[in-house]
């Protein structure tokens, strides 16, 4: 089974996804190093993922 491409907002480059991916999961670009976020399997859309903060246990 072959997995999905997507293109990088970012820089355009084209992204390898898995043919399991799902909606929510974390993409890193090749090129770019961005983390993007799978927002949509059809049509595939990918955005940049939101920053992560820290809680530290709090």
């Amino acid at each position: 089974m072959s997995g999905k491409i997507a293109e990088c907002p970012e820089c355009a480059a084209k992204v390898a996804l898995p043919a399991d991916v799902m909606e929510g999961e974390i993409v890193q670009c090749p090129e770019c190093g961005l983390e993007l976020e799978v927002l949509s399997l059809n049509p595939l859309s990918l955005a940049q993922a939101p920053e992560e903060e820290e809680d530290w246990g709090e």
